[in-house]
């Protein structure tokens, strides 16, 4: 089968990319490299640097003619869409919409798209959240998110588009970045490994739940099937375990046998307090399940940094020398 990912060269859809070609489907990835690395990407899949926002991006998917869209590619920072709403926009929702009208004209037969859980479902929920609860998104990125499952919505109604949007926990794992806003576990990593205090915006008794990217593709993998969700199925994808930013750093000091210098700063805007997903709903519709503990995942996660990103380690031929995240 012939699966496009956008998004691809990045942290989640690299993984991705992997797992479609071992399971023998010819992959694409677009992708415009503002947040991705091409030395995440398998040399077997089909390659356009591109911007999903961009007018060619329906002359890839002639070319290409994918069964199957996995939709990746996102402004993916909330804080960014709270300083940026309108570039927020313009990437998540008009180029969403972008993707969508192309699929329709080049009869692809099912996209999968990557929302969010941990900024959908706003403050005022019963945690662990199902899919059941009301979206009360409190900052532009999840409005966003939700503007794309509503559209997902629509093109099954207008066209008979199959989708299933997969609302994602706090994803975290190996090749995640170290820079930025998005991805707490990745950012601490990369702050032990150059001996920098760890940032704590507010209390820290601010929680998220946190899924491994295994079991976020297994997860992907099993949506893409032919006998997969349809209906504009969407599912929570969450490993139901509420953990707080000080727990995950006890956490890592209990794996690195050290204590942690932590640094408290002002609690950022369009934050949620609590979140936490149920996600019994997957495991009915895709016989999914998590599998990753946290300890393991963050054991795992670190000795990957400590591999590929500690101080003074020369990048293997395959990688260059200084690749820092391309704005835009």
């Amino acid at each position: 089968m012939r699966i496009l990912v956008t998004g691809g060269a990045g942290f989640i859809g690299s993984h991705l990319v992997d797992a479609y070609l071992a399971a023998g489907h010819e992959v694409a990835v677009v992708d415009d490299l503002s947040t991705g690395f091409r030395h995440n990407l398998d040399p077997r899949a089909h390659f356009w640097q591109m911007d999903i926002r961009s007018a060619d991006l329906w002359r890839v998917l002639g070319e290409f003619r994918p069964a199957v869209i996995s939709h990746h590619a996102a402004q993916m920072s909330v804080a960014v869409s709270v300083a940026e709403p309108r570039r927020d926009a313009e990437v998540n929702i008009l180029g969403t919409l972008q993707l969508l009208e192309g699929a329709v004209r080049h009869d692809v037969r099912q996209v999968v798209f990557a929302s969010t859980g941990g900024a959908m479902y706003g403050n005022e929920v019963v945690v662990p959240t199902p899919e059941s609860a009301v979206p009360r998104p409190v900052s532009p990125y999840g409005v966003s998110k939700l503007a794309g499952e509503r559209y997902l919505t629509a093109f099954r109604s207008m066209h008979g588009l199959r989708s299933v949007a997969l609302r994602y926990a706090n994803v975290y794992g190996p090749r995640q970045s170290p820079h930025g806003e998005a991805g707490v576990v990745a950012i601490f990593c990369g702050r032990i490994l150059t001996g920098q205090p760890l940032a704590v915006h507010g209390d820290g008794a601010q929680t998220r739940d946190y899924v491994h990217v295994t079991d976020v593709v297994r997860a992907n993998l099993l949506a893409t099937r032919p006998e997969g969700p349809d209906a504009g199925e969407v599912l929570n994808i969450g490993s139901g375990t509420e953990t707080s930013v000080l727990d995950l750093i006890r956490s890592l000091e209990q794996i690195g046998g050290a204590r942690l210098a932590t640094r408290h700063g002002p609690a950022r805007p369009g934050e949620q307090r609590r979140s936490v997903l149920d996600s019994r709903l997957a495991m009915q519709q895709l016989a999914w399940r998590p599998t990753l503990d946290l300890r393991s995942g963050l054991q795992q996660t670190l000795a990957w940094f400590h591999d590929h990103q500690r101080p003074g380690r020369k990048p293997a031929a395959s990688e260059p020398a200084e690749d820092p995240p391309i704005s835009g």
